[in-house]
């Protein structure tokens, strides 16, 4: 093994959840070839969020250490559905909107990865090709069992729910995206270790030298409980305004943004260490906060815009634009939930409303802001730890923290 290859795996190691085999990946190293690192994406939005770059972000630290990149677009296994995390079967997009979603993906992956060192291809370019017979050869190779080893699977298939039989061919089709790319390692979240693992057993059986596999933590969206997902709305898309995003950033509560810190930025962790030290000497997390926004800020915008969101944000909290000595409440979270529901905080909480109904009306009204960014969700959650400005209309205030109950 060469002197380079312990810091390759320690970097690699920044922040994955599960890296398998460990000792198959040095060996690979070591052999001083590039290595080709696959991720597939399933073209099932049109915008990429922060928690897609977590993986892309770990795709750039390859590209960094000289390994070939493969942004794989999943437009073939898109027809399919991913089932993975799904209690019901998940309804497939049409051909058009997967290519209209597709389009939009080459453009957004290169704020994070190198033109000149990415590959991006589709899985329909093999799989297309493939025909009924090549289908059948690939499900020969993989058992009933050993599918219904799958978590959701396995659950669905106990609580009497239906599983269609085309919902087995997804892992093995992506399974099969390894076979036909000859990766060396695969990309995902944690939630995807079965296929990536099945990748790992397809290449075998087509005498290919399995692929590594290496998983990433979902990361919490904004109400720092559920995972980032825009149906969820608790996301932040890449493509958005610098203003909405550093807006959106400074809305997490202080325990997530350590959360955000190791997964999304690209500082050293010693420095994240160093941050941690500075707010438990007493620097206020706010300005933490504010440094974390304008690093993901500038990495899709630039600095200087990074720099105007920030002025825009601390204008409309300056003290002219709130009341003097506006006090904290605490906002007690549901035990069961551990958040609670804005409308409750608007209503039972702050008194900035009167009723449930009337924070519903009002938010619908575009009367509602968190920290001076218009609500849209009415059945938005704010999560444990999170402290914000709450207003309604343009004179009510609110300061909150949501916390445990006693």
């Amino acid at each position: 093994m060469t002197d380079a290859v312990p810091a390759q795996l320690a970097e690699i190691k920044r922040g994955a959840q599960e890296l398998l085999i460990e000792a198959e990946l040095g060996k690979k190293l070591a052999r001083g070839k590039p290595l080709r690192v696959k991720a597939g994406f399933d073209p099932t939005a049109p915008d990429l969020h922060l928690g897609h770059t977590v993986l892309i972000n770990k795709m750039r630290q390859f590209q960094q250490f000289g390994h070939e990149v493969i942004f794989l677009i999943g437009d073939f296994t898109g027809l399919i559905g991913d089932p993975t995390g799904r209690n019901a079967t998940r309804p497939p997009l049409t051909p058009d909107e997967i290519q209209a979603n597709a389009r939009t993906y080459e453009q957004q992956i290169f704020r994070i990865l190198d033109p000149a060192k990415t590959q991006v291809d589709f899985n329909s370019r093999w799989m297309s090709q493939l025909g009924a017979a090549g289908l059948i050869e690939i499900a020969a190779k993989h058992t009933v069992a050993r599918m219904l080893e799958r978590d959701d699977f396995a659950k669905r298939y106990k609580g009497g729910q239906p599983i269609s039989i085309h919902e087995f061919l997804y892992p093995l089709v992506q399974g099969y995206d390894s076979v036909a790319l000859r990766a060396d390692v695969e990309l995902g979240g944690t939630d995807q270790k079965f296929n990536l693992l099945v990748g790992r057993q397809l290449q075998e059986a087509y005498g290919q030298e399995p692929q590594i596999v290496l998983t990433m933590p979902l990361l919490e969206g904004l109400d720092g409980v559920q995972k980032m997902s825009k149906s969820l709305g608790n996301y932040i898309g890449i493509a958005e305004s610098a203003d909405e995003m550093f807006g959106k950033m400074m809305r997490i509560s202080d325990e997530l943004m350590w959360r955000w810190f190791e997964l999304l930025s690209f500082r050293p962790l010693g420095d994240i260490a160093a941050l941690k030290q500075a707010i438990a000497g007493g620097r206020n997390p706010r300005d933490v906060k504010f440094e974390l926004a304008r690093e993901i800020v500038t990495r899709f915008h630039d600095a200087a815009a990074a720099e105007r969101a920030q002025a825009g944000f601390i204008a409309r909290f300056s003290a002219r634009a709130l009341p003097a000595d506006l006090p904290e409440i605490l906002l007690f979270a549901d035990e069961n939930s551990g958040d609670i529901a804005l409308t409750a905080a608007l209503a039972a909480g702050t008194g900035l409303v009167a009723s449930g109904s009337e924070a519903r009306r009002k938010v619908a009204e575009g009367a509602v802001r968190i920290d001076g960014e218009k609500v849209t969700d009415p059945a938005l959650r704010l999560p444990l730890g999170a402290a914000h400005i709450l207003q309604v209309g343009p004179r009510r205030f609110a300061r909150v923290r949501v916390v445990a109950k006693p």
